[in-house]
């Protein structure tokens, strides 16, 4: 925070070569991610031993409650674009989840029947719709504060990325360790005065952002609308949206429906669209679908770590005195040391034409999370079903995920773009969304599996467990070598060489490395080109 306030604080324009204003973003997202993470660290042992709901119960309320939170962007980057701006959108954002994790302290009693676990569904709905707000417009601002072809933007990513994730790991440590030695509140509390702190920084030094952001219809936000300002009016919508988002967040067979109906029509329609087209657009399309499709399945899997693998870590391993929380922290912590290391790699392969293709990367990223799982499989039977599995093989599974999820990330947004037509590039990112949602959702149905109530007592409930890691393993590693196989394909579909630019420069140019977060680079008509 010292070393912040000293950057920021200094007369200079530029620190380290870019604008002040990055940094000022950095500290916001990174306060912001450190009250994400450390709360969602904690929130599956919140359900599980204080509202004291079941595994299978509380894994499906993660699922929806982290569904929600992917689907919520296109609300806030909608409103934003069209109204508010960026920054506007932000800072409403930034309030929500200050409301929110500072909810989230308030415990009551515990158990289902007491009345304060309404307070807990409204701490989750503002830090769902919030989260809206607030990721799906910072990093838009990230690339305001450069011009177009400023070769400082990729740099200026690779910063703001790493902002992220050192949240991300700090938060979980502290909240986690706060919340599961000295009590719920105070590891929540701890995630909210962070959150506070983000609001704080970005309302401060407002004047460092350049003006960057801001609505490009103020006179809208001023006229009036119902009896009261337009802009007050959005921030209405913005609270109606948290009370159904309330309502929805207790009833999570309605959100799969949700999901599921409206994911179906909105895929038959861009199929339909795309045969409409016909020609290379239409293949594109369905290359960016196949994509879009196969992500769902991974997101399903790689988010078993803040449920099912969360509970397996807090019973079954020998954690050495560690709360198991903490170990929510390592793949942040694996991604800030290894994300440049991929991001070079990737570079050299690419300068000697060796560089996978996207829907390679795609295959390898499903390969290695499948290997996560059944590594961890390995470990637990080789010590026999009695005894806690080493504390190794948790390293291991994270690394194999955070690996796997490195080459996902390229399979981002910005690949989506470049392959979807102009004018159906909205359609595309909704898609997108829809299915990074859905994968969460599905997170929880496949972590509601590993807690059955079928499975009775200590020995059972961990065979079950390990049962579904080994089948949902087999199933990644045997859909990643099929993506491999079939591949060249899928980049035939491509049409890369007939592309105008494969580099339109409407995507994000640091999702290379962005690991976690690969979703908060998301592509808006602000930052597209003109013409």
């Amino acid at each position: 925070m010292i070393a912040g306030g000293a950057i920021v604080g200094s007369k200079e324009p530029e620190f380290a070569g870019h604008p002040k204003g990055l940094f000022v973003l950095f500290f916001a997202e990174m306060w912001e991610r450190f009250s994400y993470y450390g709360m969602r660290a904690l929130l599956i042992f919140y359900l599980t031993q204080h509202w004291l709901f079941n595994d299978e119960k509380a894994s499906v309320i993660y699922g929806a409650y982290t569904a929600l939170v992917y689907i919520a962007p296109v609300l806030g980057g909608y409103l934003a674009d069209r109204y508010l701006g960026q920054r506007k959108a932000v800072l409403f954002g930034a309030v929500l989840l200050t409301f929110g994790h500072f909810f989230m302290a308030f415990e009551g009693a515990g158990g289902q029947s007491d009345p304060m676990i309404d307070v807990f569904w409204l701490a989750l709905a503002f830090i769902i719709v919030g989260s809206g707000f607030l990721k799906a417009n910072i990093s838009v601002i990230v690339g305001q504060l450069y011009p177009r072809t400023d070769i400082r933007r990729d740099g200026a990513y690779t910063i703001f990325y790493m902002g992220i994730n050192v949240g991300a790991a700090v938060g979980t440590i502290i909240a986690g360790y706060l919340g599961q030695t000295y009590g719920w509140a105070y590891g929540f509390g701890a995630a909210g005065i962070g959150m506070l702190l983000g609001l704080i920084v970005f309302v401060v030094f407002k004047p460092l952002l350049l003006g960057k952001g801001e609505s490009t219809v103020p006179e809208k936000l001023d006229a009036p609308y119902m009896g009261i300002k337009f802009e007050w009016f959005l921030y209405i919508v913005g609270f109606v949206a948290v009370a159904v988002t309330w309502w929805l967040v207790q009833n999570q067979a309605v959100v799969g429906t949700i999901l599921g109906v409206f994911g179906l029509i909105l895929v038959l329609y861009v199929i339909w669209q795309a045969i409409k087209l016909g020609g290379h657009d239409r293949d594109r399309i369905f290359a960016a679908m196949f994509l879009i499709v196969g992500s769902v399945l991974f997101w399903a899997l790689f988010e078993q770590a803040g449920s099912s693998l969360n509970l397996f870590t807090d019973r079954y391993v020998d954690r050495q005195g560690v709360d198991a929380s903490i170990f929510q922290s390592i793949n942040p912590i694996y991604i800030i040391a290894l994300a440049p290391l991929f991001a070079t790699l990737w570079t050299w392969l690419g300068k000697k034409g060796l560089e996978p293709s996207t829907p390679a990367k795609f295959g390898l990223a499903m390969i290695q999370l499948g290997a996560g799982f059944l590594v961890l499989v390995l470990g637990a039977n080789s010590v026999g079903m009695e005894n806690m599995t080493p504390v190794i093989f948790i390293f291991l599974i994270y690394l194999l995920h955070t690996t796997g999820e490195l080459c996902l990330s390229p399979v981002g947004l910005s690949a989506m773009n470049r392959l979807a037509p102009a004018h159906m590039a909205s359609l595309i990112m909704g898609t997108w969304f829809f299915a990074s949602a859905t994968g969460n959702f599905v997170a929880g149905l496949i972590a509601a599996a590993t807690g059955s109530e079928a499975a009775s007592g200590e020995g059972a409930a961990k065979e079950t467990v390990l049962a579904v890691y080994s089948q949902i393993g087999w199933i990644a590693v045997g859909v990643g070598v099929a993506v491999i196989v079939i591949s060249p394909l899928i980049k035939k579909l491509m049409h890369l060489d007939t592309l105008r630019d494969d580099n339109v420069g409407d995507d994000l140019e640091g999702m290379a490395e962005a690991g976690m977060e690969a979703q908060e680079g998301g592509i808006h008509p602000t930052t597209k080109p003109k013409g």
